[in-house]
């Protein structure tokens, strides 16, 4: 009787899946809108006075966007001194958007991935995730594996797109 064999299990191939290891962390707003003088201006030493009323525990372990809602004169010191108060608390933060905090997040997360284990072997980026994940991780997670990999695919192990594939040297 012929055993049956897992062969995607003992190929060489790694599959890499960013669904287990993308923070889905709570992502918010800071806007600087309520802190603002007739939806224009920013005074200063209100401005400081009202940040020490802040409850920055609302911020533990998020992923903060810092913005401004509406247009009006914002000095680029307010959105620094509104950074000093999230660094302690906040999981990271950005002066910007969702685009820009989102691309913060893939970044950090794919500095801190370990590429070593994929070194010389043909790489499954796996696709059909449940968690939104920005297609700048994806070209990002390309651009970190191609040098390193022996070949890049996207899809399932069972069914994938070819990408890149290194030549023999």
């Amino acid at each position: 009787m012929n055993d049956i064999t897992n062969r995607v299990a003992n190929s060489p191939i790694y599959s890499l899946n960013m669904e287990e290891f993308y923070p889905r962390e709570r992502r918010v707003k800071f806007d600087l809108r309520p802190f603002l003088y007739q939806d224009l201006i920013l005074k200063e030493k209100e401005f400081r006075s009202m940040l020490k009323e802040v409850d920055w525990s609302v911020y533990k372990d998020t992923w903060v966007s810092i913005i401004c809602s509406v247009d009006a004169i914002v000095p680029t010191w307010a959105y620094m001194l509104v950074s000093t108060y999230l660094q302690p608390v906040s999981k990271g933060y950005v002066i910007g958007g969702s685009e820009e905090l989102e691309i913060f997040i893939a970044e950090q997360t794919l500095k801190s991935l370990d590429l070593s284990v994929m070194e010389n072997r043909p790489v499954v980026i796996k696709g059909c995730s449940k968690i939104d994940i920005p297609l700048f991780a994806y070209g990002r997670l390309v651009s970190l594996l191609q040098p390193i990999a022996k070949s890049l695919m996207f899809g399932e192990p069972c069914s994938t797109v070819p990408l890149v594939k290194k030549g023999k040297s």
